[in-house]
């Protein structure tokens, strides 16, 4: 459909993951303006997704998962020659 409306919003394409996950059982991924570390961490809890695609997120924000690790209280590690960047 070349006209369809799809409404957008936080996480608007993650119900189609979660319903493709549910009925093929297979490996899925969630996208769509998934922005916040707790969003994409209770995607993965609550089993929507077994991965998520952060995209443009990332191209805003290259240090997204160390900033999601400290908002999500996780201790996380780099590569040991990143050691001084870190």
């Amino acid at each position: 459909m070349p006209n369809a409306k799809i409404p957008t919003g936080p996480g608007y394409q993650v119900p189609y993951a979660a319903q493709v996950k549910k009925e093929t059982g297979i490996l899925t991924a969630a996208f769509g303006m998934i922005t916040a570390p707790e969003q994409a961490d209770q995607i993965i809890r609550h089993g929507q997704a077994d991965l998520v695609f952060l995209a443009r997120e990332l191209l805003r924000d290259p240090y997204w998962p160390l900033h999601a690790a400290r908002a999500l209280r996780q201790k996380i590690s780099g590569p040991p020659q990143y050691g001084r960047a870190l």
